[in-house]
């Protein structure tokens, strides 16, 4: 039905909850609309739920009374599709969610690189890792249930949006039951109406109309709504049922993304409409859009919108038919699982019959007591002769169980194996004594090919969560927020997130993958030039579990960096010089020492001419001796001069053999007498 409002666009957009502004008649039309449409897109995939159903009976191995071939016989459920599941989720969950930061911004390094813009990709990488990990502290458990639920159903679905209370983003995981999409849809990103299913308790609703975000409309006592088929097959599988008197019973609520023309010309906007199933109320009517998502012509009239998106689905094995619902391993092997299940039954229910099969009386075998069934060492009486009861009894004819059967279940069993991977090897069993591990790690590795596609359709889904919650940061994050490893700043998330990237690798299945590779990197790293040596220690280090990596093996460029070792080459060049120097002090000290011993010999033989100078003169008696006295004063004074000449060359040596820096033990030892190492020219006087 056609709406007559007419309010202006900029009032929808700055409206906490739009139904305030509408009359009751314009709710009760758009109510009426929401559930009746979703009404029609739940019966349009009913055959859909139907599959999943019978999917999930085999997942989870529920066993239902049979009939046939008669009342009690065998019901088997071959677990096909649970081993099927495990095998998935046990190289997906760890390969996909590893430990530490899985957010990377993929920024382009080298010279051309911006620093500036390689910090800020650094701070971003940091603070959504610890959105994910720390503050939404059920995202790794809802991702643990996507991986665990995906290969059976084929899809999954994450709701990401901003929680203003805890003020960070969220994901929660949404069962494919619980979202319903329009039968035209083919993705998310063009699809024009889908709803989410949501079950509320009386606070939760109490809540939201308290704080003004909801319409309080008097919606009594909830109802117990009808189950669906899924609904019946999960209580079943887990051994509970609902009591129709439980005070605790949930409103249900359909939270419905759909396009309505609010503002009266004639092209439709995208809004959020959250509307009571059971009574057709309309609670709230928020816009999905912002003003600059509004694209105009030169008339300023609108011509497209692009609104927001809040949900991630998460892809098995996409439909061959285009469809909108995926195919996982419980469609996809259903039929091969219930034909296993039957000849399974069909050989226990023959062993049976073979083993327990009775026979036919003749009238005249007569047993006392009238009980013909035999118990181990029982014996019975009859009136009757062993010739009579051997002509009376005839047994029913019953064959073995057929090992044509069991030809065809081994047959069964190992295609099924191969669309899911789960082969000996893979499973952990021994391939033989004799194989060789080469050989072992090929077919291990063939095995994993299954999985590598699918590694890449959920990896590009990731991208696409961590890019909403880019979003919501960009849109609701404070300019300057502190958090427990740091401060991230609205500024940084204002370009683009096309570089945003989950750090896991697609390519990369199981953890002797990862090592493999961690170790052929590090090994081509110590050969060849060029490499981030810390990148591919630091990777090699995560493969191989190391905790605490920042502490043990520090960022080179952090502060807590180790200093780089001195290159052994110069440490040589530096040992030799210091030997050298040594080598030079020690001969200029030995010279020193040489040098004072002929200082003090001089210094001897000046006073001894002196003496005989002194002693010339007082003897003197003619021109001769004064010839004598003035040979001896040249003798006294040649020798001075030589003194003199000791004594510079002392210093000189000296400050050669003392000029060790900062440390002046390598002298030689004192000399005894007038002079030692401290003052090697003590008492020596030049004249």
């Amino acid at each position: 039905m056609d709406l007559d409002v007419k309010i202006k666009i900029e009032k929808l957009l700055a409206s906490p909850n739009i139904a305030e502004m509408l009359d009751e008649s314009v709710l009760n039309t758009i109510g009426y609309n929401v559930v009746q449409e979703f009404n029609i897109d739940k019966q349009s995939r009913s055959q859909w739920e139907k599959r999943v159903e019978e999917a999930m009976k085999l997942a989870l191995q529920v066993a239902e009374a049979k009939s046939f071939p008669w009342s009690g016989a065998s019901n088997v459920k071959f677990p096909l599709i649970t081993i099927a599941a495990l095998q998935f989720h046990s190289r997906a969950y760890p390969a996909l969610i590893p430990a530490g930061d899985i957010v990377r911004m993929g920024v382009a390094s080298g010279k051309d690189s911006n620093p500036e813009v390689i910090e800020k990709a650094k701070r971003i990488e940091k603070h959504m890792s610890y959105q994910v990990l720390e503050e939404d502290e059920s995202w790794e458990s809802e991702m643990d249930k996507v991986l665990i639920t995906v290969p059976i159903v084929g899809c999954a679905f994450k709701k990401t949006y901003w929680d203003f209370d805890e003020e960070h983003p969220v994901s929660e995981n949404i069962l494919a039951k619980d979202f319903v999409v329009s039968y035209w849809t083919k993705n998310l990103s063009d699809c024009t109406r889908m709803t989410h299913m949501l079950y509320l308790s009386s606070n939760d609703v109490l809540s939201r109309q308290r704080r003004g975000m909801w319409l309080d409309v008097d919606l009594s006592r909830p109802l117990l709504l009808p189950q669906d088929d899924l609904s019946v097959t999960q209580d079943r599988a887990q051994g509970v049922y609902v009591n129709s008197e439980d005070p605790g019973t949930p409103y249900e609520f359909l939270e419905q993304h759909r396009w309505e023309d609010l503002d009266g010309d004639g092209f439709k906007e995208p809004y959020i409409i959250t509307v009571h199933r059971e009574t057709n109320k309309v609670v709230r009517i928020v816009a999905n859009y912002f003003e600059t998502s509004i694209k105009r012509n030169n008339d300023d009239e609108i011509i497209s919108i692009k609104p927001e998106t809040y949900f991630t689905k998460y892809s098995f094995i996409p439909s061959p038919d285009g469809g909108f619902y995926d195919i996982g391993f419980g469609i996809l092997l259903g039929p091969l699982n219930e034909s296993i299940d039957t000849i399974i039954n069909q050989l226990i229910d023959a062993g049976t019959m073979a083993t327990t099969a009775g026979g036919f009386l003749s009238r005249g075998i007569k047993v006392r007591g009238g009980n013909y069934n035999f118990a181990p060492l029982e014996w019975k009486h009859v009136d009757s002769t062993g010739e009579d009861l051997a002509k009376g009894i005839v047994p029913l004819p019953v064959r073995e169980p057929s090992q044509v059967l069991y030809t065809l279940l081994t047959t069964l069993v190992n295609y099924g194996e191969r669309i899911v991977g789960a082969t000996d090897i893979m499973v952990g069993e021994n391939v033989g004594q004799n194989t060789p591990a080469q050989t072992a790690q090929m077919m291990a590795d063939q095995g994993n090919t299954v999985f590598k596609g699918i590694f890449k359709r959920i990896y590009r889904s990731l991208k696409e969560e961590f890019r909403k919650i880019y979003r919501l940061n960009q849109l609701y994050l404070p300019s300057e927020h502190k958090y427990s490893l740091g401060v991230a700043l609205a500024s940084d998330y204002r370009p683009s997130p096309d570089m945003l990237r989950p750090s896991a690798d697609p390519h990369v299945v199981t953890e002797t993958q990862k090592l493999m590779q961690a170790q052929a990197l590090r090994e081509v790293s110590m050969t060849s030039p060029g490499f981030n040596l810390y990148a591919v220690n630091k990777r090699y280090l995560e493969a191989i579990k190391v905790t605490n990596i920042d502490e043990i093996y520090p960022d080179p460029q952090g502060p807590n960096a180790v200093p780089p070792p001195p290159n052994p080459k110069v440490q040589v060049e530096q040992i030799k010089a210091q030997t050298k120097a040594q080598d030079i002090q020690t001969k200029a000290k030995l010279g020193a020492a040489k040098l004072m011993q002929d200082a003090q010999l001089n210094e001897a033989k000046i006073l001894k001419l002196e003496a005989e100078a002194l002693l010339a003169a007082e003897q003197a008696d003619g021109v001769k001796d004064g010839h004598q006295i003035a040979l001896i004063e040249a003798q006294i004074g040649a020798a001075k001069l030589h003194q003199q000449g000791l004594i510079e060359s002392i210093k000189i040596l000296k400050d050669i053999g003392d000029s060790k820096d900062g440390d002046n033990t390598g002298g030689i030892p004192g000399m005894e007498g007038q002079f030692s190492n401290q003052n090697p020219l003590q008492g020596i006087t030049p004249r």
